[in-house]
């Protein structure tokens, strides 16, 4: 398996239909940017719980899972599951997080996903970043959604514990709910880490990816 990685993280962009999205889809994967990258620019983009309870725990959740980067978040007020019907401002709020300058690396919903929500939000993406690293982060939930992924991020299993923890620390207002605990999010990272021959993982989709190939120097030529 061909291993990645990208040539700099200046800032990374966040984007997530819920509160909890984003740290449920790839926490363990922000934990690991924001330690290898110090003083990484995060810029953060939620559409729906503004001024809210989940508004409170999601700002004190990103805080706690970008250690040491330069944080940035914006949690808007659209109704929970009617993103579609508010496309105009959720295009305009996704657009408006360029102007702080291109993010090399954007996490967001998988545009297979089966929640409306997501779905919407992930089929914008595109069309506001065009050439842009985009990784598609997946949410375990009823609608059996799932489908095989294309990248991998390993994770150290100190790691997993600590963004096991972490969720259940910063989001409260979930744990209530009958997926919301350690064995669902132990046993996803678990099968995608047999996938990518480790452990532990966190998995990806990835639409398009463009090769460069390096001119070759100090060669002879060839007849």
């Amino acid at each position: 398996m061909l291993s990645l990685l990208p040539e700099r993280i200046d800032r990374m962009l966040l984007l997530g239909a819920h509160c909890g999205d984003i740290a449920i889809g790839a926490g363990g994967s922000l934990l690991e940017f924001c330690r290898s990258h110090p003083g990484v620019r995060v810029s953060a983009l939620i559409l729906t719980g503004g001024s809210s309870l989940r508004e409170e725990e999601e700002r004190a959740a990103l805080a706690a899972f970008c250690p040491g980067a330069h944080l940035e978040i914006a949690v808007l007020d659209l109704p929970d599951g009617r993103v579609p019907t508010r496309w105009e401002r959720a295009k305009q709020a996704l657009e408006e997080m360029r102007a702080p300058g291109e993010p090399d690396l954007v996490f967001a919903p998988s545009p297979h996903d089966a929640h409306q929500d997501h779905r919407t939000l992930a089929q914008m993406v595109p069309t506001a970043f065009r050439d842009h690293l985009t990784l598609g982060y997946e949410i375990v939930k009823w609608d059996g959604d799932l489908v095989q992924p294309s990248v991998f991020l390993p994770l150290a299993e100190p790691v997993l514990r600590e963004k096991i923890a972490k969720l259940h620390e910063h989001y409260g207002s979930q744990r209530d709910r009958s997926w919301f605990d350690a064995e669902t999010f132990g046993g996803l990272a678990r099968i995608r880490g047999v996938q990518c021959h480790a452990r532990y993982a966190e998995a990806f989709h990835m639409s398009k990816l463009v090769l460069g190939v390096a001119p070759l120097t100090g060669l002879d030529p060839v007849d």
